[in-house]
């Protein structure tokens, strides 16, 4: 029998043998599967691990509901007619072989383009071509192969995870069945003699017997079938030795009370998965609310111009946003939320969303989705829904943007881990034998205690706890990370370069005056209407200082990066930028920043602006110059090279006239040179830049700055708190090595006292989860101490008062 396993499934084909390619099926759907995965040069899917499928369902007809176009709505997350994006929960997802499978669907369909697991959520996110697959033969295909989705239209929402409530049951019933065997246990404990006790001993303890059944095989099954699963694909994870001392308790408890020998173990069995669960619980409860306070506390710093109904523009925080709001969405912005396209002409880049550079016209009346970026001047749009933070986070974290960054501390962790079980299962072997022969009552005692007491689940819990507690505590003070890998590059930069427009200056204080011919009424109302368009810091401060103008709709919108923004409107054109840009002479005795104008090719003039620096600048710099090299990359001329000299310290580099191609070069050959670079600037306008450094900080001054680019976003008010933000980056570092330290101590103190004999397996149950949850607890409370020591309590300095204008002509 047992030599009749199908190939592809694993189960006993005895009954039903279909032979294929010199391989046995149990059914001719295993072996359908085997041979669409033969056909398209997947077959390796089986050299990951034995007999890694599932047997496919016979599904016809049960997807029917699929073909309705309005459940397709409730269920994608992105329809822009062509590609779909949908996130299907498989609750067989349970190896390396199914993620591989998963994320070569492409490989079985070319109508899908790509594919992307969270192994942890049991989840796959799919995009694919709608006009070549439709959602039910997606899920046909998934089904084929043996990963049936679960779709539940009472309660299916983007995002919405599928609560899994079979760890409080498997905990419900170990605790129930732990405080009923110590009951029964304390005849046993205290050796009372009395007649009327003795003569029930046997019925209790085989009702102690029956407690424990449910709990061996119902709450202690994970162990199992991640020990078995393990063992299967050659590999010795952690629960290979607990579903070994469980195993051992048990048949060893069953054995004594069988021949009545002994009373067995039954409270320890007991109270080792009760523990085990209660440590995994306290864990999975810390860790659900980290992602908690992240998704939903931790808002995005960014900023939304929302259009009020008296037609007037105010700058909101992204989670303020209502259904109903009406919002203006400018060139290179990202829209926050979906929504329908009111007015303005609108190409959406999707990228972000769908990982293919390629933009879409819109209409007025089309819905637009969040996460696309509108490429082509300012629209104003209708919100459909409120903002959905977890939503923008998943977009933000998307593989297709991910740089190539390892982190450490998972490295090492993955490599003590495989060691680990391997290391122990030697101590504990070496142990048993010993008391064997020097005494026999304790080496089942020293076996059990050993596989339990040492667990390397402190070390894997140190990295993600403090990383994840780091993250909301720097998210709730406006300085918001894409994800954990940034704390630790954060920590190694030796280079911090600086833009210099928007980032150290303060838009809001800047005073700016106007010398050329005087602008008419229409000139100007163009003017205002094309600086609306734009999200670079010179046009809004611009913008917000121009007299009030009925804004009008644009013929065409063109922003040249660095250069300077051309539009048209009827019969008249304007340029606004830099000299040559509008096609004005370079003034060399020009020493401040100015913005020039020319109207249908005639040079106007120019608005010449005169920056404030933030508060703080010129201690922060002096503070960061202790530890990093300072670098200010500049766009603009030199004219602010004198104050800056008198305002920054002697070893800050100050180079002007940058190109955006010329600060990333310059990033580049100092990362070639072995420097490890902090950018920080606008989010759009230096994205180049941004990516390409170690790490990059966009500045938020109530602007929309939310880019792929960009590694974190700091509000412009806790501009002068960056050098503490750093800090608190390597103390993060230091609090995990720490936690390494104390997770090694405890495992050579516990190992001590397991081989030694002095340590129950009831006990060694105890301290096995508290081992963690110390870890946890050490992490936490040290993670909430580093702000109090570094971070100043406020709000922070608020950057704006009302910008000042005067103009001359």
């Amino acid at each position: 029998m047992g030599k009749h396993r199908c190939f592809h499934c694993g189960l006993d084909a005895a009954s039903s043998i279909i032979t294929f390619d010199e391989k046995e099926f149990c059914c001719n759907g295993c072996k359908t599967v085997y041979e669409i995965f033969s056909d398209n040069d997947l077959t390796c899917y089986y050299d990951l691990q034995n007999a890694p499928g599932a047997t496919p369902k016979d599904i016809e007809g049960k997807y029917n509901f699929l073909e309705n176009s309005k459940i397709i709505e409730q269920l994608l997350e992105f329809n822009d007619g062509n590609t779909q994006i949908i996130t299907l929960y498989i609750p067989h997802i349970h190896c390396s072989s199914c993620i591989w499978i998963l994320e070569n669907l492409n490989k079985l369909n070319p109508s899908i383009s790509a594919s992307m697991v969270n192994f942890g959520k049991k989840t796959v996110r799919v995009s694919f071509n709608a006009e070549t697959l439709s959602l039910k033969n997606l899920v046909a295909l998934l089904s084929s192969v043996g990963y049936e989705p679960f779709i539940s239209l009472d309660d299916y929402s983007v995002g919405k995870k599928h609560i899994d409530r079979s760890l409080i049951y498997k905990l419900g019933i170990a605790g129930f069945a732990f405080g009923n065997v110590m009951f029964l246990s304390f005849p046993e404990y205290f050796e009372v003699g009395e007649f009327w006790l003795e003569q029930f001993k046997p019925m209790f303890r085989w009702l102690m017997f029956a407690f424990s059944v449910p709990v061996v095989f119902y709450s202690a099954q994970d162990y199992f079938i991640s020990a078995f699963k393990g063992l299967r694909s050659k590999i010795l994870n952690i629960d290979v030795p607990i579903a070994l001392g469980v195993s051992v308790l048990f048949i060893r408890s069953t054995f004594e009370i069988s021949f009545d020998t002994g009373s067995g173990f039954f409270d320890s069995l007991t109270g080792l998965v009760f523990f085990l669960l209660l440590g995994k619980f306290f864990q999975q409860k810390t860790y659900a609310f980290l992602s908690f306070e992240r998704d939903y506390k931790s808002y995005f710093p960014i900023g939304i111009t929302k259009i009020t109904s008296e037609g007037k523009e105010e700058s909101v925080q992204v989670y303020d946003i209502e259904k109903g709001d009406r919002l203006l969405i400018r060139n290179e912005e990202l829209i926050p939320v979906d929504c329908i396209l009111i007015k303005g002409t609108a190409r959406i880049d999707y990228s972000f969303v769908t990982g293919e550079s390629k933009s879409v016209s819109k209409q007025s009346g089309d819905k637009l989705f969040a996460g696309g970026k509108q490429v082509d001047g300012s629209i104003e749009v209708d919100v459909l829904k409120s903002v959905e933070q977890s939503y923008l986070t998943q977009l933000w974290s998307n593989d297709v943007f991910k740089k190539d960054k390892s982190l450490a501390f998972t490295n090492i962790t993955n490599q003590i881990s495989k060691r680990f079980t391997i290391s122990i299962l030697i101590i504990a072997i070496l142990a048993t034998t010993f008391w064997l022969v020097e005494d026999s009552s304790k080496a089942l005692n020293v076996f059990t205690s050993v596989l339990i007491i040492a667990c390397p689940c402190a070390l894997a819990l140190a990295a993600p706890f403090t990383f994840g507690n780091v993250l909301r505590i720097l998210g709730k003070r406006k300085f918001y990370l894409k994800n954990a890998s940034v704390i630790e590059q954060l920590a190694k930069i030796n280079t911090i370069i600086f833009d210099k427009t928007g980032t150290i200056t303060a838009n809001k204080e800047t005073t700016i005056s106007y010398e050329g011919l005087e602008l008419s009424q229409d000139e100007e109302s163009l003017l205002k209407s094309t600086l609306r368009g734009s999200n670079h810091p010179l046009s809004r401060s611009l913008y917000s200082l121009l007299n009030e103008h009925d804004i009008l709709t644009l013929d065409t919108y063109e922003e040249y990066l660095g250069k300077g923004i051309e539009a048209k409107y009827k019969n008249s054109n304007i340029k606004i930028g830099s000299a040559p840009f509008v096609g004005f002479a370079t003034d060399s005795t020009l020493l401040n920043t100015a913005v020039h104008i020319s109207a249908n090719n005639k040079y106007k003039g120019k608005f010449t602006f005169y920056n404030a620096y933030r508060k703080g600048l010129s201690h922060l710099f002096n503070e960061l110059k202790k530890d990093y090299d300072l670098v200010i990359l500049s766009g603009d001329n030199a004219g602010e090279q004198e104050n800056l000299t008198k305002l920054l310290p002697a070893k800050t580099k100050l180079l002007f006239n940058q190109k955006p191609e010329d600060k990333l070069e310059y990033i580049k050959y100092h990362q070639s040179e072995g420097a490890k670079v902090l950018m920080i600037g606008d989010g759009l306008n230096d994205a180049g830049a941004l990516a390409q450094s170690d790490v990059g900080i966009a500045i938020s001054e109530n602007v929309n700055v939310f880019s792929p680019a960009c590694d974190a976003i700091l509000d412009a008010s806790k501009f002068n708190q960056l050098y503490n933000f750093i800090r608190v980056s390597k103390s993060a570092i230091k609090i995990i090595k720490w936690s390494f330290v104390l997770s090694f101590i405890y495992n050579s103190i516990g190992l001590y006292f397991a081989v030694t004999g002095q340590l129950s397996p009831v006990v060694a149950a105890i301290l096995m989860p508290l081992s963690s949850i110390s870890i946890v607890a050490f992490t936490t409370v040290a993670t909430n101490i580093i702000p109090t020591l570094t971070l100043p309590e406020g709000e922070g300095t608020k950057t704006g008062t009302n910008s000042k204008k005067s103009l001359k002509v």
